[in-house]
């Protein structure tokens, strides 16, 4: 043994799942789940009979959560799906800087500075508009495999 000290960085995280299994035949519509690697909501299922090569088939089409693309999987009903874990939270606007990054305060009363405006034109309207206005904006921030994204925005009154 030798009385070297060794530092190891490491970039991973703790190991926590991105995802979990879910049985094809009960995700339902408005659920999640996980379409080409991408988090996705269930907007239409549909269900084959049993052929006589055995599994019944569940169809899915789904919205991906971030860019809004549709995406459709056909999975035999008694196999595992990877559904999401999809968190949903809410921040107050402190600031929106030139280069499109967004100052948030997290209950923790921190500041989360990471997140870029969101791409939907109606709704980065509505923030720039609000907050030149003076006005205090709670936002829904998305998280999910990974990625956040700015989904919706709350008026809470003027300043």
């Amino acid at each position: 043994m030798s009385d070297e000290e060794h530092h190891f960085e490491s970039k991973a995280d703790a190991g926590a799942s991105k995802t979990y299994p879910q049985q094809a035949g009960t995700i339902r519509k408005n659920g999640y789940i996980v379409i080409k690697n991408r988090p996705c909501k269930v907007v239409e299922v549909s269900t084959s009979k049993t052929g006589k090569h055995g599994h019944a088939k569940c169809h899915f089409v789904g919205i991906d959560i971030f860019t809004g693309k549709k995406l459709e999987d056909i999975v035999p009903s008694s196999h595992n799906c990877d559904v999401p874990h999809v968190n949903r939270t809410d921040y107050q606007l402190i600031d929106i800087s030139e280069d499109g990054f967004v100052s948030l305060l997290t209950d923790s009363g921190d500041t989360k500075d990471d997140l870029r405006l969101p791409t939907d034109d109606n709704l980065l309207k509505q923030i720039k508009d609000g907050f030149a206005e003076g006005k205090d904006l709670v936002v829904s921030v998305m998280s999910a495999m990974g990625e956040e994204q700015i989904c919706a925005l709350k008026d809470i009154g003027p300043k």
